[in-house]
């Protein structure tokens, strides 16, 4: 065991000063340039060439998305992962997001709108057209209904600018990147999201015939498994090709030394500790801290340097665990992947605790546990806001112990007629997105819990919830962290 002790003071400050608040974690404003963690594991995502991108909430979909139409975010990418293939020459366009940008692209209202009178095809091959040839080509600048009729009744006109556009960004050794995000807000119901993201997939099929025209869809897991999505020719080039955002463990606290070494306050003596303490000499470029790459790539120092942080245990000896690994272990989903805002969001927290005089480190295990029922709130805040019928779902659920069986799920549903408040409020639209296999009763809802990652079910086919989640949806455990209350 290393006994080297990060000073409290320092490590406190930078934390303080530096972790993200929960609005502006991964959300569609990137983070300052001093702050962007570059993942290794990121770069085929962010090539021009990748034109699907899935990630669960919080893994950094929108990130990327506002982080590539940045010009000095860009510049970054371009000189520290070069593996990317993004330059400072590349342009990038917002082809849909969460906020509103009707210069840029149709909000959902204009969306359901065109859908009434346009293939989802040619309403996205018109903002693709926009972006590239649009003022030039003297496309109607009134509305985004002339715009759809002009590309859907000129298709030789819009062929020839789309090939004149491509040669001349291959001439200058250019590419055009198009970027869609926040698919899910397109539309309120399945049918219609289904059809908008299956004609946006087909668009970015059929710009592989360009050069330098490339498009780039980030989508969340559950709409790119849906099989109605991909019922289209050749959808099979899609799912071949899709690139994963996840955040292996060392990514996870590369990410923090990011922060932490870059902090406003504090971050002078934590580099300077990790120096002093595990020989790890930082240097600067371009006012940025760049984290040494032992410390990025070696989990073992990384695990050393955190427990110099945190201490060596997750109580009062090593039965409770170890923080290094307990912490993700503790902010992972069913399908094990923990999203760096849940990771940041619970060390902020922890970051709050008052220094304790008898206790040799700065963050106390009884605050880390703290701050994963902080992550859990706000991850329960998160999918709850992506899927409001999660809420009615779990409720009835509130106080089981899990592990448990599935009839014990289905009895609390059936006395509490969950399915049928479901297809009722469906019924009347008050469901934005209801449950995709909602249609196969109480088994579609667990299905759908399963794909989410909010359920897990075991070898013995019991069902669990991983702590991420039970926490803050109030379900007990025996021996787990408490439930937020």
């Amino acid at each position: 065991m290393n006994e080297y002790v990060f000073p409290k003071e320092s490590v406190l400050q930078a934390m303080q000063t530096s972790l993200p608040e929960e609005t502006a974690q991964f959300g569609s404003k990137p983070p300052e340039v001093r702050f962007l963690y570059l993942p290794r594991a990121h770069a085929r995502a962010l090539q021009p060439d990748s034109m699907v991108v899935e990630g669960m909430r919080g893994a950094g979909k929108s990130l990327w998305w506002a982080a590539l139409q940045s010009e000095p975010h860009r510049k970054v990418l371009a000189r520290h992962l070069p593996q990317s293939q993004v330059t400072e020459q590349t342009v990038v366009s917002a082809g849909f997001g969460e906020g509103s940008k009707p210069a840029s692209y149709p909000g959902k209202d204009t969306l359901q709108n065109l859908s009434t009178k346009f293939d989802p095809r040619i309403i996205w091959r018109t903002v693709v057209a926009w972006h590239t040839f649009g003022r030039q080509a003297n496309m109607p600048e009134s509305s985004w209904d002339d715009r759809a009729r002009w590309v859907d009744t000129n298709p030789e006109r819009v062929e020839a600018e789309f090939f004149k556009v491509d040669q001349e960004l291959s001439r200058l050794g250019k590419k055009h990147l198009i970027l869609f995000d926040a698919l899910d807000r397109t539309a309120d119901d399945w049918p219609s999201l289904r059809k908008l993201t299956r004609g946006l997939l087909q668009i970015l099929l059929e710009l592989r015939s360009f050069k330098a025209i490339r498009a780039k869809a980030f989508l969340r897991p559950d709409i790119l498994e849906d099989p109605q999505v991909l019922a289209f020719p050749d959808a099979s080039k899609i799912t071949a090709n899709k690139v994963t955002l996840t955040w292996p463990r060392a990514e996870l606290y590369s990410l923090f030394w990011q922060y932490l070494g870059n902090a406003n306050e504090g971050s002078e003596g934590f580099r300077q500790s990790c120096v002093e303490g595990f020989k790890q000499k930082w240097v600067i470029e371009d006012e940025v801290w760049i984290i040494p790459n032992e410390m990025r790539n070696d989990e073992n120092l990384q695990r050393s340097i955190f427990h110099a942080i945190a201490g060596p245990w997750m109580g009062r000896d090593q039965r409770r665990g170890f923080p290094y690994t307990w912490l993700p272990n503790h902010l992972g989903d069913a399908h094990v992947q923990t999203s760096p805002r849940s990771f940041l969001a619970a060390l902020r927290e922890s970051a709050k605790d008052r220094l304790r005089s008898d206790y040799s480190y700065a963050i106390h295990y009884e605050a880390i546990k703290r701050g994963v029922q902080e992550a859990s709130r706000i991850r329960v805040n998160e999918i709850k806001e992506d899927y409001p019928w999660v809420a009615l779902v779990i409720e009835p659920l509130g106080g089981l112990v899990v592990p448990c069986t599935f009839d014990e799920i289905k009895n609390r549903w059936q006395q509490e007629h969950t399915v049928d408040k479901l297809n009722n409020q469906n019924e009347a639209t008050e469901v934005r997105l209801p449950p995709s296999r909602l249609d196969k009763g109480e088994d579609g809802l667990i299905s759908d819990l399963v794909s989410l990652g909010i359920f897990q079910v075991m070898q013995n086919s019991r069902i669990n919830m991983p702590d991420v989640y039970r926490v803050g949806f109030q379900l007990k455990r025996r021996g787990g962290v408490k439930p937020v209350r």
